[in-house]
């Protein structure tokens, strides 16, 4: 961040946290793949202190994610529905201040790296315990209905809604410099196979381990990276965080690579109210593996636009092959499995 930038962030921050507020530090933090994120210290008058994270859209963003200011009223709901989020603490839409609109969230301490939570010598007491209380933190996500109040910005779910998503992933084909006939294929396949839809709710739309700010000895402090929001049927964020791409280390624990499907399966149950209906997440398994390859397609592209060549997103785009065989994979399962 310039010296002038920071000069004029310290000005817009007086005005919302009182004059005499100073930066007292401003650094990048790693991670997020998608969106800029920096640490901001602040001190209050009086002496008082604030750990703040202040996030900001990269250089090129991903045509699939919200903006900042929609992530944030995403935020502001899920927040009030008693869902475990960085508290949020002010939005900034001014593009003369930083040059396009920012967030402020109070920064919540924990372990992200998804290697180091489904490594062997993960800090977590009890998997299963933890587990379950990922399935309860979705549940409460997918408590909110649409319509929602100050969410008119996201689209309609459309019916059914896997459709509707389906339909989206397609037009993200069709918008790469590159036909992808594999990736066509499996979209035509999984709408002759989608289930019967669930009534729409809020989706995260990339919950899984590595969004998650899990607190040493395994709780979940946050959830974090909600960019990709929107309605649509639940069960398409219970197959993303069960999907054996995000299993990472431990493909053997079914939930996320922390614990027992079983055990996430409960917690769910236990503030849905209900069963997850499991002969259904295994469509939604291979839906998010065919998404996962086609956003790995699109960081690649977004690598080789000028306006943002990020090492991790070259990265991401180089595993998009291997990513489409895994679907194919699960796909063809779908269709033995419907004989």
């Amino acid at each position: 961040m310039t010296g002038a930038e920071r000069a004029r962030l310290a000005a817009w921050l007086g005005g919302r946290f009182g004059v005499g507020v100073r930066i007292a530090a401003l650094a990048p933090l790693g991670g997020g793949a998608i969106q800029e994120n920096w640490g901001l210290g602040l001190e209050l008058p009086g002496g008082t202190r604030l750990a703040l994270v202040l996030r900001r859209d990269a250089a090129a963003r991903l045509p699939a994610s919200l903006d900042r200011a929609g992530e944030y009223r995403v935020i502001e709901a899920a927040f009030a529905a008693g869902v475990r989020v960085a508290e949020p603490l002010g939005l900034c839409t001014d593009p003369a201040v930083l040059g396009g609109p920012f967030s402020l969230a109070r920064r919540v301490q924990g372990i992200t790296d998804p290697r180091r939570l489904t490594g062997s010598d993960a800090p977590i007491a009890d998997a299963d315990a933890l587990a379950r209380d990922l399935g309860r933190e979705l549940a409460r996500i997918h408590s909110i209905p649409p319509p929602r109040a100050g969410l008119g910005f996201l689209p309609p779910s459309g019916e059914p809604p896997v459709a509707a998503r389906l339909a989206h992933l397609a037009a993200l084909l069709d918008a790469l410099p590159a036909p992808q006939p594999v990736l066509e294929w499996m979209l035509v396949r999984l709408a002759a196979l989608a289930p019967p839809p669930l009534p729409a709710v809020l989706l995260h739309g990339d919950y899984r381990t590595g969004n998650l700010m899990i607190a040493e000895g395994g709780w979940i402090a946050a959830v974090l990276d909600w960019e990709f929001a929107a309605w649509g049927d639940p069960l398409e964020d219970v197959g993303w965080f069960c999907a054996p791409c995000w299993r990472f280390l431990a493909p053997e624990r079914e939930a996320g690579g922390i614990g027992a499907r079983a055990a996430f399966y409960a917690g769910y149950a236990e503030v849905a109210g209900a069963p997850v209906p499991a002969e259904r997440v295994g469509f939604w398994e291979a839906f998010a593996t065919v998404r996962w390859a086609i956003i790995a397609l699109l960081q690649g592209e977004r690598h080789r636009s000028e306006r943002s060549p990020v090492l991790e997103a070259a990265l991401t785009g180089r595993m998009a092959p291997q990513i489409a065989h895994q679907a194919l994979g699960l796909v063809r399962a779908l269709e033995t499995a419907d004989a």
